[in-house]
């Protein structure tokens, strides 16, 4: 995958998982991939210099990462924080978070998770009312608004085999799916005409998903290009500008030995495929149905 500047393009990926403190995992994969193990608080560590890049795990809470999150601050201090942190660690996921990396090592992510097992790791994608979640923040090849409309074309097109595939069949799962696009929106998106301007992308995409809740989330990339019209229609929703296709999937299963995050990629492929094509020339979405 290469971007059109001729760069490589990378994907960063984000595993949800239970069972081992932030601090045993993290020693496992230094263990096993190198790297110096840092901890930021009690349940939040680095992982640098590892043979797959920075990684880092931590508990998923933003409200025991007082450093980090400042607002938050709910009169807990650090050693509160840190003991809400170990009482809730049963309950609430540890996240294994890598740094972006070229999209044909992604199959590294494997060992990693591997490294996880060893110390414990678990899950069987739905937990209670929730998902653990696998994630992939991926690197457009342009930031222009053709090729951002193009992807989300393209998403659309190839949305429903992809939810499909992501439930296999499981109702459990079909309901831990992201709420899926307004059909509306998605038949104005798909019409062969529609190439708007950046501003008019966001307006309408805002317009119509006024959450994060999307398997396509288009807000950290529409907020990296533009935050303020984004802010403005969204002013408390959890956004991370930055520049990148967020992915989401509703499950990870690290308590399967043969799971791997290989056929989820696989999937965002067909998006690629069909993408490109789109970009390079006037062609009907209709056309890849």
């Amino acid at each position: 995958m290469i971007a059109a500047d001729g760069s490589v393009r990378r994907v960063g990926v984000e595993v949800e998982f239970l069972g081992p403190s932030a601090s045993a995992a993290a020693a496992a994969l230094a263990r096993d991939l190198g790297g110096v193990v840092e901890p930021e608080d009690p349940h939040a560590i680095k992982v640098r210099g590892t043979r797959l890049g920075n990684l880092s795990v931590e508990l998923d809470l933003r409200h025991i990462h007082p450093a980090r999150h400042p607002h938050l601050d709910v009169g807990l201090g650090r050693r509160g924080a840190a003991f809400l942190g170990t009482l809730v660690s049963p309950f609430v996921p540890r996240e294994l978070i890598t740094a972006p990396i070229p999209a044909a090592q992604l199959g590294d992510v494997d060992k990693a998770l591997a490294s996880l097992r060893s110390v414990g790791a678990r899950g069987r994608g739905v937990i209670f009312q929730n998902s653990l979640s696998l994630h992939f923040n991926i690197d457009p090849p342009s930031l222009d608004a053709r090729t951002l409309t193009a992807f989300l074309k393209a998403f659309l097109l190839v949305s429903d085999d992809l939810r499909r595939q992501t439930a296999g069949g499981s109702l459990r799962l079909a309901l831990a799916l992201p709420p899926d696009y307004p059909g509306s929106y998605k038949e104005r998106v798909l019409a062969p005409g529609y190439w708007p301007s950046l501003p008019d992308l966001t307006a309408d995409y805002l317009a119509a998903n006024p959450t994060r809740q999307r398997a396509l989330d288009l807000l950290p990339v529409l907020a990296y290009l533009n935050e303020a019209q984004v802010r403005q229609a969204l002013p408390r929703e959890k956004i991370g500008p930055r520049p990148v296709f967020h992915y989401r999937l509703p499950h990870a299963y690290l308590g399967d030995l043969d799971w791997s995050i290989l056929p989820d990629w696989h999937g965002w492929l067909k998006v690629e495929r069909i993408a490109a094509e789109l970009v390079q020339g006037e062609v009907n979405p209709r056309e890849f149905v």
